[in-house]
């Protein structure tokens, strides 16, 4: 009967779709040179740009361009943006076809359809992507949702399945765990979820069997035991400080989340987000456009409140479209010394400020209380002696936030920017204002998204599920004239109905009644965090899993995004395409298909509230309980039942 172990072997074994590609930073050393040529023929993972002057973590004075960079106002676009959506919005076209036509709206010719419009960006489809925070959680179950978007994962293009939804997005954005698998598959230089997962011999890439505490096991690329994984982290952030720029917390926990998240040595010290925009893929439109969300808040304060100042940093730029701060800084130069939004000519610009490790940490500084309340843990006592160190050299007050100084806002618009006498912008986790999902950049009516996928990976519960909590944030900011820049939003009900009702429990549309609308806004797929193969609502600050259960509960998100293969509901990815489909065939006059119209009956949120007091969330599982499995292959066809018989074969 072991016969049957072979075709479960090859259940775990995967398609690695990127070919093999050597970066070395711009200062390198000769032993990082040679340790990662040493590793680039093993690599499953292409890398992104270590571009950093320094060549490190620190960031450098370069001379100004001769179009020295500037302070924009929020009233359009970037013209990089701009320009990259002509190519964007071109190359979304094909993979849309391919896909509409795989979701199988009966009675409907989608490629005749899309090629008709194709010309018009306007009713062509604008699709959204947003992963919401919840640490490891969070980025494992939006990794299965991205995975069963991916027409590189493997099977995912089959009958039931949903991949090339991915491919034909615009924006994808992510905030605090969501943020670290956003941040990671693009640094990465958009890799798949499959070959992050799976890496490579000699990288601890996606390897969260190793506390982020504790650093790599020591024999892979990283050669580092956990004294020296810390004495590292101190050497790299005092650089910066030795260069003249405060740190806090957050430099240290962006680097630790480096060497889990960034395939190169150290965790990539010299990668800078903004480098995203010189990666070819990128530059030619040829992947969406990523996010990441981060709050502002007052130094030495506590609160983040819902009208508090909401920031996004994209490859291009970090800034705000609130009425506050209302203004855009290039990502590049932000560590440069802007007045009144121009750097004095008489002083030279800075790069590499935007770390990628600190631009990730700073979207998830609420696990900066995991750091300053080690005390209290079991970790090994090099740690807690390190940390306390460095908590003690930072001080107590004012180490849970991320430091933005210079604060490249100074003296800009005056009358209404909350920062624009302090020199120092302070940037904290982007759900800390209850809105979890990073709907901010995607809502914006200059975007014209019309769809936005929103998976929430939130623990609103007890029990770590979500409940609406975030969609509820997003809609009450939509209210508030004094932060809500002309955005509107679908009504949303208030998180006993979402329980009651069963809407964190499956998916649900919200907005599909344009004419409810206070203004034009996306229609909100709603895709909550539930059981369908594994307990997926493990705690926000659990931070070493082994590679079973990170594989497991990946799967367990691929099956949330496809309702299991299209098994609960075979209709499921219709349903999906008639949700991208919606604010276009309203804006080009055209009748709904019949299976248009019943998946909106079906999915969408008819209004219904029931907003009694809940009993516990104790939700049971959808298909049926894996545990063990292994490497579960994500996106195969095979039933569960299957492998649970091969499983007990073997």
């Amino acid at each position: 009967m072991k016969v049957l172990a072979p075709a479960l072997a090859s259940l775990a074994t995967f398609t690695l779709c990127n070919a093999n590609v050597v970066a070395i930073p711009r200062h390198s050393s000769a032993e990082t040179y040679a340790v990662d040529a040493l590793a680039a023929p093993l690599a499953a993972i292409k890398r992104g740009l270590p571009n950093s002057p320094s060549g490190g973590y620190s960031p450098a004075s370069v001379p100004c361009p001769a179009n020295r960079p500037t302070i924009r106002n929020a009233d359009s676009l970037s013209a990089n943006e701009t320009a990259w959506l002509e190519l964007r919005r071109n190359a979304t076209v094909d993979p849309m076809i391919s896909w509409l036509s795989r979701m199988n709206i009966s009675g409907f010719d989608a490629s005749t359809y899309i090629n008709g419009i194709r010309n018009n960006a306007t009713a062509l489809p604008n699709i959204g992507l947003a992963v919401s925070g919840g640490g490891y959680r969070a980025l494992m179950n939006g990794a299965g949702f991205l995975a069963a978007a991916d027409n590189r994962t493997s099977n995912a293009t089959n009958t039931g399945q949903i991949g090339g939804l991915l491919q034909a997005s615009t924006y994808v954005a992510g905030l605090s765990g969501g943020g670290w698998l956003v941040g990671s598959i693009y640094t990465n230089n958009f890799s798949s979820v499959e070959d992050l997962r799976d890496g490579s011999k000699g990288s601890d890439v996606w390897h969260f069997s190793n506390n982020i505490l504790e650093g790599p096991d020591g024999d892979g690329i990283q050669l580092l035991s956990t004294a020296d994984y810390w004495t590292t982290l101190a050497n790299e952030v005092s650089s910066k400080e030795d260069a003249g720029f405060n740190t806090s917390i957050t430099d240290y926990w962006g680097r630790a989340l480096s060497f889990q998240l960034v395939n190169a040595t150290d965790g990539g010290p010299a990668y800078t987000f903004s480098s995203i925009a010189l990666q070819e893929n990128f530059a030619s439109g040829s992947i969406p456009m990523p996010f990441l969300v981060s709050d502002s808040r007052a130094p030495y304060t506590t609160i983040v409140s819902l009208n508090s100042t909401v920031f996004e940093f994209s490859p291009f730029e970090l800034g705000s479209w609130d009425p506050t701060t209302y203004a855009f800084a290039p990502l590049q130069y932000i560590g440069s010394n802007f007045s009144a939004g121009v750097v004095p000519s008489d002083e030279e610009c800075i790069e590499g400020f935007d770390q990628a490790g600190f631009v990730m940490g700073t979207s998830s500084t609420l696990f900066n209380e995991v750091l300053i309340e080690l005390n209290a843990s079991s970790v090994p006592t090099v740690v807690q002696n390190v940390l306390n160190s460095i908590l003690s050299d930072i001080g107590f007050d004012n180490n849970d936030i991320a430091q933005y100084q210079p604060n490249p806002f100074y003296h800009f618009n005056n009358a209404t920017n909350r920062n624009a006498n302090s020199t120092e912008l302070t940037l904290v986790d982007g759900g800390e204002d209850g809105q979890n999902i990073p709907l901010y950049p995607l809502i914006q009516p200059i975007r014209q998204v019309d769809v936005i996928f929103a998976v929430d990976s939130s623990a609103d519960t007890d029990n770590h599920w979500p409940n609406g909590t975030s969609l509820v944030a997003t809609y009450q900011r939509s209210l508030n004239a004094t932060v809500e820049n002309g955005t509107a939003f679908p009504s949303i009900p208030d998180q006993n109905t979402f329980v009651n009702l069963g809407l964190n429990n499956h998916p649900t549309f919200f907005g599909c009644n344009t004419s409810n609308l206070t203004g034009p806004a996306p229609l909100i797929v709603y895709i909550p965090n539930a059981p369908y193969i594994t307990q997926s609502n493990v705690s926000t600050y659990d931070l070493e899993y082994i590679d079973t259960q990170r594989n497991l509960i990946i799967q367990n998100g691929y099956e949330v995004a496809t309702l299991a293969n299209a098994t609960l509901d075979s209709q499921w990815p219709t349903c999906m395409a008639c949700a991208v489909l919606s604010r276009s065939f309203e804006k080009t006059g055209t009748t709904v298909p019949t299976a248009c119209q019943q998946c909106f009956d079906r999915y969408c949120w008819n209004g219904t509230v029931d907003s009694s007091t809940p009993g516990s969330y104790e939700p049971t599982f959808k298909v049926g309980e894996i545990s063990g499995a292994g490497n579960v292959r994500v996106g195969t066809l095979v039933s569960v039942a299957a492998v649970i018989v091969a499983m007990l074969l073997v």
